[in-house]
């Protein structure tokens, strides 16, 4: 995966991934592959799925050119509240867009490290 700085302050994980590098061929695989990644985490709840694409296009939004969908599955790893802050920082997203050879898989850095590793751990299992 590599880290950008997204709009000068977001830190976001990427991985690209062509899709003869998956055996999951379809958004709609890849949503149902991190809903049960989540679902199956002890600590994880799944808050939904957010269909980001059809939203943008029933707003006559831009997109990236040759964009065939985008979803992003929404949920949290909050097993404590520390403080009030930390409620800014979460629930967690993975985007996933899917382009006509590959698979763009994001999300933005949590505040433990340890949580990034298994969000990176999660998407880095999708290659074969």
């Amino acid at each position: 995966m590599k880290k950008t700085i997204f709009l000068d302050k977001y830190p976001v994980y990427t991985l690209e991934i062509m899709k003869d590098e998956m055996e999951l061929k379809t958004t709609k695989e890849v949503v149902e592959y991190f809903v049960e990644k989540v679902e199956k985490h002890p600590v994880t709840v799944l808050i939904s799925v957010f269909d980001h694409y059809s939203h943008t296009k029933k707003l006559d939004g831009d997109m990236v050119e040759g964009l065939i969908d985008a979803q992003n599955v929404v949920f949290c790893f909050g097993a404590s509240i520390p403080n009030t802050k930390i409620l800014a920082a979460r629930p967690r997203s993975i985007g996933i867009c899917e382009f006509e050879d590959k698979f763009i898989i994001e999300f933005i850095e949590a505040p433990k490290e340890q949580l990034n590793d298994i969000m990176e751990g999660w998407s880095k299992a999708l290659k074969v």
